[in-house]
């Protein structure tokens, strides 16, 4: 492709990308196809010789986009509603052209650099410790398994060398999210050795419980190492009681890691800072502003009090990547499983720029309010019960009736093709979850999302 050829499509493309972004409801939120259907319609084989960027993009329009769901689509309110807005994509485009690894320093110095200071501005607007060492991984999972892998090295140093010791134990609470459990199979401590502790009836960790279970597993001479705590569940978005548990894990020396994937952007917003109460003394922190910070996929953001013990986990330097060394000359390599890194900062920092502490603030308020708007009409409807608390933007509701009428609603609604929500499980009981977190959404699409749920 040539210059002239690459800023006509180019040209197109931003054009395209203008036209979706204005009219993203144009599209049906989850797409009416069948598992299947896209791989039947495109080639069995790769072409042979290369083909015209007009007949590629012609089949990106027909083929490509009907087959997705549409998580820019202003009636997106199923998991955790995300965004992707223009500043970002401009970000994310100059990135890719750039094309920069960031695995050492010298690879890119910018990449390192600027992850580095982005996150010292993201920290600060969120009230957390100067001192706090960050990096950027691609989702929480991954930044919660380093965290088990650094609470690992703390607890036993040989792990390294020889694989993690039996007897290992992580604890986290039963609403927190599976990537705790996967982090722990992926490091070697086991499935069977993450303690799901007891919630409240605010589904929140019960630090009385959490006591108990490490008093039981330190008797039956095992070895506690982690606990991690939730700001912002998945299914409900409670919020732990980070404090207490923060007790317990300086009592007996575990490290304390706090999954805030969801709400952690919340920190931003004054008064909803007393969510964080007690995080300033965790030993890792992650936040996910591709959730809930208009940052496109993928932007996880992973902070740590002690980066001695994580580069001491994963700090392996063959000669060819050996490099002379400086204080100020990070290779973020150090810290972590990824090798090559690519410069996800720079979308983040076009965010930031771009709409600036009060712009984010007055976004994620604005969600709250709806959210809560949301709960009060579902509160003021006899036919429906609220089933936790709304901290943050998610509400979780049922119908008064059985699972298999909440299903129904959940099915009728999202085959509208208007609204998209999701469901969970709690108490046992099927239930509906709604959550406000796209850039698009307006009161309108909220209004909308609730008639099409009681029109029962």
């Amino acid at each position: 492709m040539t210059s002239e050829e690459f800023r006509r499509h180019g040209y197109q493309a931003i054009d395209w990308i203008a036209a979706f972004l204005d009219h993203a409801d144009r599209y049906p939120v989850v797409p009416p196809v069948q598992p299947g259907e896209l791989t039947d319609a495109l080639p069995a084989q790769g072409p042979e010789r290369g083909e015209p960027m007009d007949a590629i993009v012609a089949d990106f329009e027909r083929l490509i986009v009907p087959a997705m769901t549409q998580w820019n689509h202003p009636g997106f309110m199923a998991y955790f509603a995300n965004s992707s807005p223009p500043e970002a994509i401009l970000g994310e485009l100059l990135a890719a052209a750039l094309n920069g690894n960031g695995m050492l320093w010298k690879t890119s110095p910018a990449v390192t650099e600027l992850e580095q200071v982005t996150l010292r501005w993201l920290r600060h607007w969120s009230g957390l410790p100067d001192d706090w060492f960050g990096m950027i991984h691609d989702t929480a999972s991954t930044a919660s398994m380093h965290a088990i892998a650094a609470a690992r090295e703390a607890a036993d140093p040989s792990s390294r060398t020889r694989g993690a010791t039996p007897g290992l134990v992580v604890y986290t609470s039963e609403q927190s999210h599976s990537s705790i459990e996967k982090g722990a199979i992926a490091v070697g401590i086991g499935q069977d050795n993450v303690r799901r502790v007891p919630v409240d009836s605010e589904f929140r960790m019960r630090p009385d419980a959490l006591a108990d279970l490490i008093v039981r597993d330190l008797a039956a001479g095992l070895r506690p190492c982690c606990v991690t705590a939730t700001v912002g569940t998945t299914s409900t978005t409670s919020v732990d009681p980070v404090p207490a548990i923060a007790d317990l894990c300086r009592r007996h020396h575990l490290w304390l890691h706090v999954d805030a994937a969801y709400a952690g952007s919340a920190a931003l917003v004054p008064e909803l800072r007393w969510a964080f109460e007690g995080c300033e003394r965790a030993d890792s922190f992650v936040t996910n502003p591709h959730k809930w910070l208009m940052t496109p996929m993928d932007c996880s953001v992973f902070y740590t009090s002690r980066p001695e013990v994580l580069r001491r986990a994963f700090s392996l330097i063959p000669e060819y990547l050996r490099t002379a060394d400086n204080p100020r000359a990070v290779n973020l390599m150090d810290y972590g499983v990824p090798l090559g890194r690519r410069f996800r900062a720079l979308k983040l920092w076009f965010v930031l720029r771009s709409y600036g502490r009060e712009g984010l603030v007055n976004s994620i308020r604005e969600h709250v309010r709806l959210a809560r708007e949301f709960a009060c009409r579902v509160d003021a409807d006899p036919r429906f019960e609220r089933v936790a608390p709304v901290p943050f933007s998610v509400v979780c509701f049922r119908y008064k009736g059985s699972d298999a009428e909440n299903r129904a609603i959940l099915d009728r609604v999202n085959s509208t093709g208007e609204v998209f929500i999701s469901g969970t499980v709690l108490n046992g009981r099927f239930t509906l979850h709604l959550a406000v977190g796209n850039r698009a959404t307006t009161q309108a699409h909220v209004d909308r999302a609730w008639e099409l749920i009681r029109a029962l």
